[in-house]
């Protein structure tokens, strides 16, 4: 087989250190040598294997993706002089069951990058590792600040507040009046309701009758703890965004183009900005870069038949900023993809169809990125303009199924 690299790194990384073979390829009659060493994960160790390693002349290394443990190693390593840094994924490198050491993992993996027979992943340069750092951290506390909310309606709940069931938000403005002034000691029902805003006022009786339970001093104390760790994550959200609309000014052309596809708002264009990068070029085409954010069928033949085109496993914090965007189109029946949502979801159901949906916008963002041109969207009529003749034909056997008799005029 041949040798791309004559002389390679494989690395085998744990959080307390790193198995690194180092692979010499024999010339001639002489023989190939793998020497393997252990180095720590401290950063005073990974900068004397960096001398190492620029010592043995390696042109490539290659590291499989543990956890975050590869990060520090990566990080020092990436700007080598003449050296090749590549992450691969886990799932691409498994060697022989039933021979799993850390060294051999570590030899197994010089042998594959010697060959060529690898490819690295997608890393980020710094500052979009920094954006990705940053938009990945809201996302966190958002659900943390999310999970605090349900613990508060659980806690109403078993006080016999039953306030979610009247306002649509028990932490809109309405909603936190009512909360504060139950905390504050106020049990009064009809001047809980009284607090309510805006259209909120005309659900007062409903109110009145949801405010009336057993809401005692136990639960305020508790009620006043979820309400203080929402308002912490509340000021940290605002402190994260806006520390992200300063780190997003190189990359605003893009967010701003992606912004006009319906569905996304500036969150869910942050989240696109720091996941893929802003550069379409990394990605050869769009169906790389559905494939790399996991929107795609997956491949499973055997013996000529399909066993599975399950999705593989992609990028979670990318799916799941297009998965809300697209059930946010999913609800808008005048663009093409709320159209294109419920064409699929009433063959194949709603699971399938957001993918889809996922799938569709990732293709848009690509060739957007790539030509830079502004989403145009065909409408929500688009299928209907498309084949008018099956859309008539399915009306009339709609019709004809619930028992009526259908003839049709031509009014042109």
């Amino acid at each position: 087989m041949e040798v791309v690299h004559a002389r390679c790194a494989g690395m085998d990384i744990s959080k307390k250190d790193a198995k690194v073979c180092v692979r010499v390829a024999g010339a001639g009659r002489r023989k190939t040598v793998e020497t393997v060493t252990t180095w720590s994960s401290m950063t005073g160790q990974i900068l004397a294997l960096r001398e190492h390693l620029a010592a043995e002349q390696v042109t490539c290394v290659v590291m499989e993706a543990t956890g975050d443990y590869w990060k520090p190693f990566y990080y020092l390593l990436e700007d080598l002089p003449g050296v090749e840094v590549m992450l691969v994924n886990a799932r691409h490198v498994k060697t022989v069951p039933g021979r799993k050491t850390d060294v051999a993992d570590a030899t197994w993996l010089a042998q594959l990058g010697a060959h060529g027979l690898v490819r690295g992943s997608f890393v980020p340069p710094e500052p979009i590792r920094q954006l990705r750092d940053l938009t990945r951290a809201r996302t966190a506390i958002t659900r943390e600040r999310a999970r605090e909310a349900q613990r508060l309606e659980k806690l109403l709940e078993d006080s016999g507040i039953k306030l979610s069931a009247v306002a649509s938000d028990i932490l809109g403005v309405s909603g936190r009046l009512m909360l504060d002034s139950l905390i504050a000691g106020d049990r009064d029902p009809e001047a809980l309701a009284d607090l309510a805003k805006r259209r909120l006022r005309n659900k007062i009786p409903a109110l009145t009758e949801a405010l009336s339970g057993r809401f005692n001093e136990h639960h305020a104390f508790l009620a006043q703890v979820h309400l203080d760790l929402i308002d912490r994550h509340t000021d940290a959200i605002d402190k994260l965004t806006a520390r992200i609309e300063v780190m997003m000014e190189p990359f605003q052309g893009f967010h701003d183009l992606i912004c006009t596809i319906p569905g996304i708002a500036t969150v869910t264009a942050d989240v696109v900005v720091a996941e893929t990068g802003a550069d379409m070029s990394r990605f050869p085409s769009a169906k790389h870069l559905a494939s790399w954010a996991g929107t795609t069928p997956g491949n499973h033949e055997s013996a000529g038949k399909v066993k599975s085109s399950k999705t593989r496993p992609g990028n979670p914090y990318l799916q799941g900023a297009l998965g809300a965007a697209a059930m946010a189109c999913a609800q808008n029946p005048r663009t093409y993809y709320g159209a294109r949502y419920r064409r699929i979801a009433s063959r194949r159901g709603p699971k399938k169809a957001n993918v889809a949906i996922q799938h569709s916008m990732l293709i848009a963002i690509w060739h957007m990125g790539t030509t830079g041109t502004l989403y145009d969207d065909p409408g929500g009529d688009y299928f209907n303009r498309l084949n008018p003749g099956r859309t008539k034909n399915r009306a009339i056997h709609q019709l004809e199924a619930m028992g009526y008799r259908v003839t049709l005029d031509n009014v042109s």
